[in-house]
């Protein structure tokens, strides 16, 4: 593979554009908006930048790593040459179905289409094109230049040499692959996402604070971020859409998201991104404070 084509410019996206082009590969990164597109420009260089700085690559580097990088406006156009397509939409089913419904129309018929869906159906994604052997799931983890996990998602239909390919393609990029098969919210999610719904209903029950809860999470089970900072890092819409589609996929109440988290969806608290969620961000990430929903 030599030609990958990223869908989205958002946070995975242009980290998972900067991971390709850094190792050498031609990227095209493609997204309706002009404007995301430019951010992600900015945020792509802004990381190379740090990278520098702690001497990981050289201003060469950068600069190569830079003009490996294009990006597009125009769907077909970005992927009818590609080897490889990774989409990294919003996680909604719809919207990601439709996408591949184009996708497999543009693309020549030997390129694997990818998606970094945390959480929906590899297979009823494939359903919507007629290459289901060459569907399959690249999850990255957040932030993707760092983080060296690739869930790597097979459905039933996706056959053994589209899987080997995205495994050998996975350890070029420096990362760790993990295969794992179709089910709702795969591994990761599966786990992490009832976790931090189970302090989001600790702290609705009144059991504890904000800052207590993820206290006892860092200090008693050693992890690096509290479960209610990781749910503000990860955007509380998507924690919320995650839950359902666990709820919808294994038919079970416990999954039934909580009040509080449709609510602050609901009012646009989402996290980090709108600055606002368990934490209040307004004065950056560092300076945090509890939010004062929560006080």
């Amino acid at each position: 593979m030599k030609k990958i084509t990223v869908i989205g410019a958002g946070t995975m996206g242009n980290g998972i554009a900067h991971c390709f082009a850094q190792k050498g590969f031609e990227v095209c990164l493609t997204d309706i908006s002009t404007e995301s597109l430019k951010a992600a420009e900015i945020k792509i260089n802004n990381n190379l930048d740090r990278m520098i700085k702690k001497q990981i690559i050289t201003e060469k580097e950068k600069n190569d790593t830079m003009c490996r990088i294009s990006f597009d406006t125009q769907l077909k156009a970005s992927v009818i040459n590609s080897d490889l397509v990774i989409e990294a939409a919003t996680e909604k089913k719809q919207i990601k179905i439709n996408i591949f419904k184009e996708l497999d129309s543009f693309c020549k018929k030997d390129t694997i289409l990818a998606t970094n869906t945390s959480s929906i159906s590899i297979k009823e994604i494939g359903l919507a094109t007629k290459r289901t052997d060459k569907i399959i799931g690249m999850h990255f983890m957040n932030p993707v230049p760092i983080m060296k996990l690739v869930e790597v998602i097979q459905s039933e239909d996706t056959s053994t040499d589209t899987r080997n390919k995205i495994i050998s393609l996975s350890k070029k990029l420096d990362k760790t692959p993990v295969l794992v098969n179709d089910s709702p919210g795969f591994v990761a999610n599966r786990i992490l996402i009832p976790m931090i719904h189970e302090a989001i209903q600790t702290l609705e029950e009144g059991v504890s604070g904000v800052q207590e809860i993820d206290t006892v999470m860092m200090l008693g089970m050693s992890h690096p971020m509290g479960p209610l900072q990781l749910a503000d890092f990860i955007g509380l819409d998507v924690c919320l859409s995650i839950l359902e589609v666990l709820e919808d996929g294994f038919q079970n109440k416990k999954y039934t998201p909580s009040h509080i988290l449709k609510e602050m969806v609901e009012n646009g608290e989402l996290g980090v991104k709108t600055k606002k969620g368990f934490y209040d961000y307004s004065n950056g990430i560092k300076e945090k404070t509890i939010s004062p929903r929560f006080t």
